[in-house]
């Protein structure tokens, strides 16, 4: 579940996280509304570093930013580098090597998640 913030808390940290990924050359950023789609988070942020060193670095820099802003983070995945996950409560971080984002496609699922969207017909 996550920590409720004000709106005002909840895009500062976004913007935090965007604007860490963009300083260490993140690509491919996509922030993603789960506000009403699910109780894990309000937001998820998705973004990809041409390497695992690249990957591990930046998970490790928006981690020292979030408990710099006194916010409770837990990590996972940012020793191998292929895919770290950044749980901030509110926010939800994924950050992948780009064959790994490509082969999860975490985009696709909540994209398929939005009210009202039909998922594709099955073919037979």
């Amino acid at each position: 579940m996550p920590t409720k913030a004000s709106p005002d808390d909840l895009e500062r940290t976004v913007a935090t996280i965007i604007a860490s990924i963009d300083d260490d050359k993140g690509q491919d950023i996509v922030d993603i509304d789960l506000a009403g789609k699910t109780a894990i988070a309000d937001r998820m942020i998705i973004a990809s570093g041409n390497s695992a060193r690249q990957v591990s670095a930046m998970a490790e820099h928006i981690s020292v930013k979030m408990k710099a802003a006194g916010r409770k983070v837990r990590s996972e995945g940012e020793k191998t580098g292929d895919w770290a996950l950044i749980d901030v409560g509110d926010v939800i971080v994924h950050l992948f090597r780009p064959e790994v984002r490509a082969f999860y496609n975490i985009e696709k699922i909540w994209d398929a998640a939005k009210p009202g969207k039909k998922p594709a017909p099955k073919r037979a």
